[in-house]
């Protein structure tokens, strides 16, 4: 066999991995938005500090948040593969799932603060965990936790308003 059929299959493999990392934040943004419907409205009839966004800004906020989420993963399991890294990036994700049904599903704001709580410190000790193996991975989530951050302040306003 030939170095340039491995290196081939090699790079097909890469890329495979990448559709995986975007497929698991879309899985993970999907089960966030089922059953929930009308968030927007929802939303808007909450009582909200005056410097809450309007909802319109968090889809285009989240689609460029969540290809960061992805690259970052893939960027790490590149340079190491699977391992302790990337088993606290999954765990973050499955709690940046819950959030949506936890707050806007089942109206428990309270819950969802604690939920958000526990995703900003999963999602910095990824960025920890991240910087070891790949600065570029670990600063793609920087924005991420700064809007985690955000909106957990957010979610406690409007825990505290409603």
């Amino acid at each position: 066999m030939d170095t340039l059929s491995v290196d081939a299959r090699h790079g097909h493999r890469r890329w495979w991995a990448l559709a995986g990392f975007a497929a698991a934040v879309v899985v993970a943004a999907g089960i966030g938005g089922l059953g929930v419907s009308g968030t927007a409205q929802e939303y808007g009839g909450l009582a909200r500090p005056s410097w809450a966004p309007p909802s319109s800004v968090f889809g285009p906020v989240w689609t460029v948040l969540y290809a960061m989420i992805a690259l970052a993963g893939w960027l790490v399991w590149r340079r190491v593969g699977f391992g302790p890294a990337l088993y606290v990036w999954t765990a973050q994700l499955v709690l940046n799932a819950l959030w949506t049904p936890i707050f806007f599903g089942a109206g428990r704001y309270g819950l969802a603060f604690l939920d958000i709580v526990v995703l900003w410190a999963l999602v910095g000790a990824t960025v920890a965990l991240f910087w070891r193996v790949s600065r570029p991975a670990a600063l793609l989530l920087v924005p991420y936790w700064a809007w985690v951050t955000f909106a957990a302040a957010l979610n406690l306003a409007v825990w505290r308003m409603n």
